[in-house]
């Protein structure tokens, strides 16, 4: 009789599921995966040593592409770390600010999850439905920062800008009728707090949606349930976080343990799981998606009652206004300064973690007084949770490789840094 061995296969990178650069050399028994290796640095980025060579503040912008579904909280934990080194102040409504769109991109980044997550085992129509909300929340993103993606909206010692008192509204053309784009502008009538009010009136009736096409279907229950298994101490020790960690019974959750900004006045609960498989992450993350609706409601009344500055009036941390920067020499001269040599960062080392999409999300910075960082350290979480694969793998189908890709929701930009 033929001796049966072990065979070797590539899954990825030009695999649906695979993220574009993810490269898994699975080694299969039949269709049961014995072994899986992960190739990463295909995206290598170098981040952490371009750093070295731009001043603080050009270093802002690569945060948004390193999880680049997740971009201001990456710019976050940056602009809290600079903070913690320069010791400068917040304003209290650049922190909301803050808070908002931190769970703005929360909900970017799980409804992107959930839409590739649920394509990736067969359900199309959840991508599309969780497209149809990440358009009006790219919106605000653009509002808020002139760009739909990449915002650079933080700054150290608070926001670039205050939030808008209009929202950009569709324009009639060959391609959008007239009667078409009254219907799309009727919620932006107001300001960008109006629009973001609606949004969450309006947005836990789609999660509904989304619960409705996969929290009982049988198909995603027969592809996720019992599905890449962790042990709450397992998990632990992996290194997992956020919900790859609360999916395994862990409550930890940064915004409780080690509130950051306004996160300790904030009404919000931590969604646990219980069995550690693919469906309890699911369900944890769908429960996060209406938390922070919540949270953001809180911020949106708030900020409507409480004007205010949104930036520190540290002029050796912050641009002083246009009006005093033409009309003061003094306001000039740090005008001057700021935008050519940059902030110099007193000596020492900080590091800030805030509760990303995916987990804990970690800078460190270490400063030698001069303006452009020594060394930055990212601590990303899809590293820790992406070296896990092999082990959660091991033993299942060859299908369930592709919904334990899904359920990790790694981006390789921040695997890759």
């Amino acid at each position: 009789m033929a001796e049966i061995r072990n065979y070797t296969m590539n899954f990825g990178p030009q695999h649906p599921a695979a993220h574009g650069v993810l490269r898994l050399v699975l080694e299969l028994d039949g269709e049961v995966v014995m072994r899986a290796d992960p190739h990463i640095g295909m995206l290598h980025r170098a981040t952490e040593k371009l750093a070295e060579h731009r001043t603080w503040v050009q270093t802002l912008p690569f945060m948004d592409r390193l999880d680049y579904m997740s971009m201001m909280c990456n710019e976050h934990a940056y602009v809290l770390a600079m903070e913690r080194l320069l010791g400068v102040e917040v304003p209290l409504r650049a922190q909301y600010i803050r808070v908002m769109f931190d769970e703005i991109t929360r909900l970017l980044s799980h409804l992107l999850w959930i839409g590739s997550h649920g394509l990736d085992c067969g359900a199309m129509t959840v991508f599309l439905y969780a497209f149809r909300e990440r358009e009006d929340l790219l919106d605000m993103y653009e509002a808020a920062s002139g760009a739909r993606m990449h915002a650079a909206y933080y700054r150290p010692g608070g926001v670039y800008r205050d939030l808008p008192d209009a929202m950009p509204q569709y324009d009639v053309s060959a391609y959008r009728s007239e009667r078409k784009a009254r219907v799309l502008n009727e919620n932006r009538q107001g300001s960008l707090l109006d629009f973001i009010g609606d949004f969450t009136n309006r947005f836990p009736q789609h999660v509904d949606e989304y619960e409705t096409l996969l929290t009982d279907n049988r198909i995603w229950k027969q592809r996720t349930v019992g599905i890449g298994v962790v042990s709450p101490e397992r998990a632990k020790a992996l290194g997992f976080t956020g919900a790859m960690l609360r999916g395994s019974g862990v409550e930890w959750d940064l915004r409780k343990k080690q509130p950051y900004e306004v996160y300790d006045r904030m009404e919000f609960d931590v969604p646990v799981g219980v069995n550690g498989d693919c469906y309890d992450r699911y369900l944890v993350r769908v429960e996060e998606m209406r938390q922070s609706n919540r949270i953001i409601r809180q911020c949106v009344q708030w900020l409507r009652e409480n004007p205010g500055p949104v930036i520190t009036d540290n002029h050796k941390v912050a641009p002083p206004s246009r009006v005093e920067m033409k009309s003061n020499m003094e306001e000039l001269i740090h005008h001057f300064k700021l935008f050519t040599e940059g902030i110099h960062v007193p000596e020492g080392e900080a590091y800030a973690a805030i509760e990303h999409p995916k987990g804990e999300f970690g800078i460190y910075l270490l400063s030698d007084g001069a303006n452009m960082p020594y060394r930055m350290k990212i601590r990303a979480p899809g590293y820790c949770h992406l070296s896990a694969l092999g082990e959660m793998a091991k033993g299942h189908m060859l299908a369930d490789v592709v919904a334990i890709i899904g359920t990790l929701d790694i981006v390789f930009g921040e695997i890759d840094r």
